[in-house]
């Protein structure tokens, strides 16, 4: 089990999300009244290379060891800064498969469909920090470190200290590939 240490939202494309009491999350949606809640896409460049597509990137989470570890590199990031919705803390998102779930507080679910792909606006934000957020295994492959998206399967309302439970799917799991 993990705990929520913040939740962020915005209701517009900013690259960073305003750290909030609680956001409310919509049942195939995402966060209320944020710029990236809906059915289907709405980050702009998918939107404009086909605005029917399903929104598999309703809700962004980022685990605060990330925040750690940069913050021990040098760099000064806090919750929603890199424009995540929830940031976790005591479960390994980056490890989870594709179509885990986790219980977010007493009602919410969100399934997490893949990882964050990091663009190049993270530079603007931090220089360097779009190295940071990447890495390579132990077999030279790419490792991207950026948080996780997911769709809503349960709505609710969502505080920093709510509990996280982590729900695995049945096997075979898929490993988790970029959204």
């Amino acid at each position: 089990m993990g705990t929520v240490v913040a939740v962020c939202a915005s209701p517009t494309h900013s690259f960073g999300k305003r750290v909030v009491e609680s956001i409310r999350l919509l049942t195939g949606l995402g966060v209320e009244g944020d710029a990236h809640a809906g059915e289907t896409v709405k980050h702009r460049s998918r939107v404009a290379a086909d605005p029917t597509q399903p929104n598999l990137r309703q809700v962004h989470l980022i685990h605060a060891e990330l925040h750690d570890e940069l913050r021990a590199a040098g760099f000064d990031v806090t919750a929603g800064q890199m424009g995540e919705n929830v940031t976790t803390r005591g479960v390994d998102l980056l490890g989870l498969p594709v179509g885990a779930r986790l219980r977010l507080g007493a009602d919410a679910v969100v399934e997490i469909t893949g990882l964050r792909n990091p663009c190049s606006q993270i530079d603007a934000f931090r220089p360097g920090l779009l190295a940071a957020v990447l890495g390579r295994d132990e077999a030279g492959q790419l490792v991207r470190k950026s948080g996780v998206m997911g769709v809503v399967r349960a709505g609710g309302v969502v505080r920093s200290g709510d509990e996280i439970v982590v729900e695995m799917p049945p096997p075979p799991h898929r490993k988790l590939e970029r959204v």
